[in-house]
């Protein structure tokens, strides 16, 4: 059974998350099948990409799938991760992607959220990092997407409390450009859709591909990039990182040692 629909019309396209009995689990199966749908789309005539779940979702994306998660001693997003790898494809599409977001966003899917170029939340909206919960170390890209949105000090905060932001707090904080009544989401959403279609799909590629090389223009050292892989490889060696993955799938609190 598909976990996500695909449709497009008047050159927008929409991928809707369709597995709510796993609310909507970033698996590997949902994100094989995003990646096949994205190149089918793109021979479309897509000019812009709109990714939601169902009207109504209490749960846009509950993130990744735990279950799928390496076993210690394993990077667990590494650069040919599924996720990772579905991310770069949102970041590389030559073509504006817009999250329109019902429900609330968990982990990994924060991450997907803020890899589309424009996020339209309504007051059900909520996001919220949990690897400091699972003690999952996040890759370097990742952490740089929240940097760059919502600047330094509101990304320690969410990483560090696992806390979830309401749709207020994301406003704030520079996560959501639009904060909409629910209820005029959707029309909302596709009415911007629109107005892109109407504009230069060219210059527009261009463009948000110059972003995207700029915001991530941070050359690291070599030294810099051994001691980053060394830090993460730390954590996803430790006991605490098998302790986080247990507890996950026990439903039980953790017990972290530090060790």
């Amino acid at each position: 059974m598909a976990v996500i629909n695909t449709a497009l019309q008047d050159n927008i396209g929409t991928i809707t998350f369709n597995d709510s009995e796993h609310r909507n689990m970033l698996s590997s199966q949902l994100i094989d099948e995003m990646l096949q749908s994205i190149g089918a789309l793109q021979k479309g005539k897509m000019r812009v990409l709109v990714i939601r779940a169902p009207k109504g979702a209490k749960v846009w994306s509950a993130g990744h799938d735990v279950h799928e998660l390496p076993l210690p001693g394993r990077d667990p997003l590494s650069y040919h991760d599924p996720l990772v790898t579905v991310l770069r494809s949102i970041q590389s599409l030559p073509i504006p992607v817009i999250a329109m977001i019902e429900g609330s966003v968990w982990g990994g899917a924060c991450d997907l959220a803020l890899s589309c170029d424009i996020l339209i939340g309504c007051p059900t909206s909520s996001f919220c990092m949990t690897p400091a919960k699972i003690g999952v170390p996040y890759n370097v890209s990742g952490i740089l997407h929240f940097m760059n949105i919502m600047g330094v000090n509101f990304a320690k905060e969410m990483f560090f409390t696992a806390e979830p932001l309401s749709a207020e707090q994301a406003s704030k904080a520079g996560l959501l450009n639009h904060l909409i009544e629910t209820e005029l989401l959707e029309e909302f959403t596709y009415s911007m859709a629109h107005k892109i279609t109407k504009n230069s799909p060219l210059s527009i590629g261009v463009i948000k591909e110059q972003i995207r090389l700029l915001a991530s223009a941070h050359p690291l050292s070599p030294l810099t990039f051994e001691r980053v892989q060394g830090l993460r490889r730390t954590v996803y060696d430790s006991k605490d990182y098998a302790e986080g993955i247990k507890a996950f799938l026990e439903k039980r609190p953790p017990v972290f040692t530090g060790e």
